[in-house]
């Protein structure tokens, strides 16, 4: 389940090289790493910027050192908790997570953080040494603080997080490219031409991914790429994307919707319109989750293996807890299963 690193690799930095980068002692480091709020804002920074020089990742036995362990983790969630409860893939995630701690004696915080700025009362409790280690799931790119955590607490995300080669950020996700170029391969081989997409948000790298692997596979097959609308994965913002298609271009024969919540507020537009699924326009979602089955069509969908995600997430976290080399990315396959709206 979990693999090591390469076999090959520079012998990481002490507490002591961190130390002597910024000019202070052992124990002010530790303090800083273990978040305390004793040391001044100038002293802080000096550290965190030999952190990120150095590429310096505490380790579990020098922090238990300076605190108890609290056996508990945070699972952060930058999503509003309508979107939280309202989406089967949280479900999902959070099944396969909590499986994957059952053995353990750590505990599971939830903590909803919105998306236009993480409070203080957030970034507080994670870095006050209220938790061990924390999973990230759904993150986006404005908001950097849970991309830096890893320099305070083992961190492990859920999907691919932006800007990877700036943080030694381990995360466990699918080939989202590789899933949305098989939906769409998918449409081709059933004579549709005239493809179009319903994106996800354009600051989370899960949709910027889907859209490339929709545009590769229509370049390659000499066919345009213009036909996209941007949703948030949401059912009303599938709709509201699925009206915008129609408009755009009368003639659109197939759709390629980035999530299965999405693709039932685009087969509900569809309806509304006469336009019969899949006779005259097909879809095909994302995820495989239970809203794939309670439409109607049932949808042809690209499987992701979300229990296993959140799974894995747990194990890999325990294992760094546990002071064990994690491999820094875990990507797990998808599959098209086939139904009815293509």
């Amino acid at each position: 389940m979990i693999a090591a690193h390469q076999a090959t690799r520079r012998a990481a930095p002490t507490l002591e090289a961190v130390a002597s980068a910024a000019g202070v002692s052992r124990s002010t480091v530790s303090r800083v790493v273990n978040g305390s709020t004793q040391v001044r804002p100038d002293v802080v920074d000096a550290v965190n910027a030999a952190i990120a020089r150095l590429d310096y990742v505490p380790n579990r036995a020098a922090r238990s050192l300076a605190s108890r362990q609290t056996m508990a983790i945070a699972l952060i969630v930058p999503e509003e908790a309508a979107r939280f409860f309202g989406d089967p893939f949280f479900a999902a995630i959070v099944q396969g997570i909590t499986r994957g701690l059952e053995s353990s004696d750590y505990v599971l915080n939830l903590q909803l953080a919105s998306r236009t700025s993480t409070s203080l009362k957030t970034k507080k409790y994670l870095l006050g040494g209220n938790v061990d280690g924390a999973i990230v799931v759904s993150h986006h790119s404005d908001v950097e603080f849970f991309s830096e955590l890893d320099a305070t607490i083992p961190v492990v995300f859920g999907g691919r997080p932006f800007h990877p080669e700036q943080h030694s950020n381990y995360f466990v996700d699918v080939d989202n490219a590789a899933g949305a170029a098989l939906a769409t391969e998918y449409l081709l081989e059933k004579g549709r031409r005239r493809i179009g997409t319903i994106s996800g948000p354009v600051d989370m790298q899960a949709a910027i991914d889907r859209t490339k692997g929709w545009v590769s596979t229509l370049a390659e097959a000499g066919l345009p790429t213009d036909l996209i609308a941007h949703g948030d994965f949401t059912m009303a913002s599938g709709a509201s994307a699925m009206r915008d298609l129609l408009d755009r271009d009368p003639n659109l024969d197939a759709v390629f919707v980035a999530s299965d919540l999405m693709a039932m507020g685009a087969i509900s537009v569809l309806r509304e319109r006469g336009i019969s699924v899949p006779d005259q326009v097909s879809l095909v979602g994302f995820d495989d989750s239970p809203a794939a089955t309670s439409t109607d069509p049932q949808l042809t969908t690209v499987h992701q293996p979300s229990t296993e995600m959140g799974l894995r997430m747990a194990h890999n976290l325990l294992a760094l807890l546990a002071g064990e080399e994690v491999e820094r990315q875990s990507i797990l396959p998808t599959r098209l299963v086939v139904r009815d709206s293509a």
